[in-house]
Formats: C-alpha cells, structure tokens, sequence
C-alpha cells in the first residue's frame, strides 16, 4: 500500500506570470493518478498584484484546474477579509481543513471557522486502498502580522493537533499526514503528535527533511516547485515546475486577467536587473531593498517632511520573483510590494530609532534564525551577530543621537504588528502618504530605477 503527496505552497505571486501558474498546474496533473493526493498548505490565493486587483479570485483558475484534494490557510489567505476568504473557499473546488482557527473566543462560537461553507478540522480520504487522515494548522501569530484577521481566533496548533490525530487514528486511518502554515513550528509539531507526514509552508525556503520517522517538506514560494511524498517510504522528489508541461487554459485566463486589470503601463527602463530573490531580501542591503527604502524617502520629503528623514522597509514585505528588468511596468512594481497598506510617516526620538534598527536582526517567527528584516535610505546600520548588538547607527552620515526627532517613512503595517519593529507604534504616526507601490511607480518615473550598494548594512558573523 503506497501513497502520494502531491505538495504545492505559498504560490503568491506566481500568479502574476501566467506561464509559471500554467506549468505549475501542468505539473501537479501530469505526477497526479490513483495514488496520489494534492495538497496546499496556504498562502495560495494571495498575495500579488491580480490577487490584489481581483481579491484572490485568480486563483480559482488555478483550483479550477487542479481540483486539489485538500487545502489549509496561511496568513495571507485572510487579506481580503474573512468574509471574502469564506466566498473563495465556497468556491473553489477542494475541501478547506482547519483544526486551530475559530471565530473569536469571546463570541463563544465552538465551531471552527468557515463551519458554514465546509471547513472542517480533519477528513479521512481513500486513495488506491489506503485510508488517509489529514487535518491543518495556521500560525498562530496571523492576527498580528495580517490585521485583515484581527475578528479570528487562532488557537495553539499542538493541542489542536493532538485532537485531531487521536480523532483521526481512532477511525483506522493508514496514514496520518499535517498540512501545515506554521513556518518553523513543524519541528514541534513532528515532535508532539504522531504524523507520518507534516507538509509546511510559510518560511520560503525549500525543506526536505525526517524527523523522528516524519517526514516534512516545503515547497518553498511562487511556484517554481512541487514536492512528492511517497508514503510509507518517505521518499521525496523535488519537481522544478518550469521543467513541467504547460495547462495553457490556466495560463490564458491569467493573461487575460492581466490584461482586463490595465496593468502593462511601462513606468520606467532598467538596463541593469534588480534581483528580487531570498538572498536579495533577507541577507542584507541588496538594490531592491534600497530601491523601495530610497522610494519612501524620496515620497517623504516630496510631500515636504523635514530632514533627517529615514526610509524603512521590512524585509518581508518584498516578494521575491523576477527581475526587474527592460522595460518595468505598473505590474511589475506593484508585484514588488503587492499589498494596499500606505507608506507611514513617523517622528521618533533617536533612540527609538535604534531600537527599531536593532530589531531587524530579530528572529520574527517566519524566517530563517539569520535572516536580516530592514532596507534602509539615508542611514548605515553595522550589526554584530556573535554579539547580538548594535554596534553603529548613524543618518544622513551622523550618529544616532538619542535625543533627537528623526522621521521615519516606512509601510504602515509595521504599526499594526508586533513581529517585526515592535518600537514603531502608531503614536509616533505624523502623516500618511499614498499605497506603497503607487509610491514606487512615482519615483521611478521621477528617478528611474538604478538602485547601487552602498554600504547601507553592515552585519558581522554571519
């Protein structure tokens, strides 16, 4: 008795290059059959830019297609607000699990959340003679970094999933397998209960691993690969989707969907590719990182803050994908930053200041231990890992000075989450400018886009 997991995640911004989401579908047909099942583990409807204009409807295409065989939220399904994420589950062809994520617990509601449209904990699903048992998870911590979920109550996973396997190998079930959006959280939860297979998502970074006789992988983000579980060997097979066959139906909707949007006005040329990749984002200064930061800063002082004025971007909140490069339009640079949060201007005493650019080295929950989470315009940041310290910040060529007012222009979502830059609270708010990537596309016009290293971060023992 065999069994295959069929695993795709955190498809985001994929949905944005119609050939990719095409091959991705043609991937997951072409390994699909008799003993398979195919599995989400979240963020699958958002974020992006058509996921942004059409509120997640693009990826019914997608679900459409595929018709996958179970689904579970990540933080980003709840974007467009929980009554629009119920309409998309309603919709889409694959049963939704959810073991931890309830409507709030002051209401006194006992069923979980989207109960009413078929969300259910756990299910049992039968596949070429085995009896499969599967249940999902979200992170915990989606209230805080998704204000769209504030009205949900995200309860422990581990008891959650205790729960749910007990219910599930009471009924015989010849495997017992976690789809899972907790990021770094499936090491516990292969420690806690008894899965043969927790499929994760969440942390963008590729995984193949066993733990204590579990299995666990990651996908890793936009779509570039699906990952093949064989049960009970536990083998895995890595699958590059643009090596796959093409669903041109996926990719045509897609296009079209794109184009209805009037999203392919060029704003501006780069000569020189912008990388948006992991390393670009979470290693350290990179051109994207000082692009987006140089952007606010620029907005900034345009709308005649004084100086000094400080650009911060969090790291998070820029999606890997292609280059920018030729001819950039609107698409491209909403995809950099594909969410409708404005850019934030901040007054902050200096050593708030400091203590903001210490916590880009925080470990957020969602990411690698050494990932770096600030871009930074108009400051130098050296950072000392083996230490753990902050060992030089200075503005406009000066040192911090504790006393002093700095303005800080960064994404207003920092004021509405404690994981990252918990220092920057919405008291120090003293104005607010337009959506993030509407900045962008105005300072590449004015500016183009030739972002340079600089020498903006410095970080010692990593």
């Amino acid at each position: 008795m065999t069994l295959r997991l069929l695993h795709y995640s955190d498809v985001e911004n994929a949905y944005d290059d119609p050939e990719r989401v095409g091959r991705l579908a043609g991937t997951l047909l072409e390994r699909d059959g008799p003993d398979a099942l195919t599995c989400g583990t979240g963020d699958d409807t958002a974020p992006g830019v058509l996921a942004l204009r059409t509120e997640g409807e693009q990826s019914l295409d997608l679900f459409s297609a595929v018709e996958p065989d179970a689904e579970t939220f990540g933080n980003h399904d709840f974007d467009f607000g929980t009554d629009r994420t119920l309409e998309l589950v309603e919709r889409s062809p694959q049963p939704w699990l959810s073991a931890n994520v309830y409507p709030d617990d002051r209401r006194g509601v006992i069923e979980p959340f989207g109960a009413s449209v078929g969300v259910r904990p756990w299910t049992v699903l039968e596949t070429d003679g085995a009896r499969v048992g599967l249940f999902g998870l979200t992170d915990p911590h989606t209230p805080d970094i998704n204000p769209a979920a504030a009205d949900l109550s995200f309860r422990d996973p581990i008891p959650a999933a205790e729960a749910a396997v007990a219910e599930l190998r009471a009924r015989g079930v010849d495997f017992v397998v976690a789809l899972s959006h907790l990021g770094r959280g499936d090491e516990a939860l292969a420690a806690a209960v008894d899965v043969d297979a927790v499929l994760g998502g969440h942390v963008h970074s590729e995984r193949i691993e066993r733990i204590d006789g579990t299995v666990l992988t990651r996908p890793g983000v936009n779509g570039e690969v699906i990952m093949e579980v064989s049960l009970p060997d536990g083998e895995v097979t890595r699958h590059a989707v643009a090596d796959g066959p093409l669903h041109e139906p996926v990719a045509a909707s897609l296009r079209e969907r794109m184009a209805a949007e009037g999203l392919t006005d060029v704003v501006a040329h780069v000569d020189d590719p912008v990388e948006r990749t992991e390393r670009t984002c979470f290693r350290g200064e990179s051109r994207i990182g000082n692009f987006v930061a140089d952007a606010y800063r620029w907005a900034a002082l345009e709308a005649g803050f004084e100086e000094p004025v400080v650009g911060l971007q969090n790291s998070g909140g820029i999606r890997e994908g292609p280059p920018l490069a030729g001819d950039v339009t609107l698409a491209d640079l909403m995809s950099v930053i594909p969410f409708p949060e404005r850019v934030a201007v901040l007054e902050v005493p200096g050593r708030v200041l400091r203590s903001a650019f210490a916590e880009a080295a925080r470990n957020v929950g969602f990411g690698e231990s050494e990932w770096w989470h600030a871009h930074v315009s108009n400051a130098r940041l050296e950072y000392d890992h083996g230490e753990r310290e902050l060992v030089g910040a200075s503005v406009g060529g000066r040192p911090v000075e504790g006393g002093r007012n700095y303005r800080v222009a960064t994404s207003e979502y920092l004021l509405h989450t404690e994981g990252e830059f918990p220092s920057l609270t919405p008291e120090f708010r003293v104005g607010t400018l337009s959506v993030q990537y509407e900045v962008l596309a105005a300072y590449a016009r004015a500016e183009g886009i030739v972002p340079r290293i600089e020498g903006r971060v410095v970080r010692h023992g990593v």
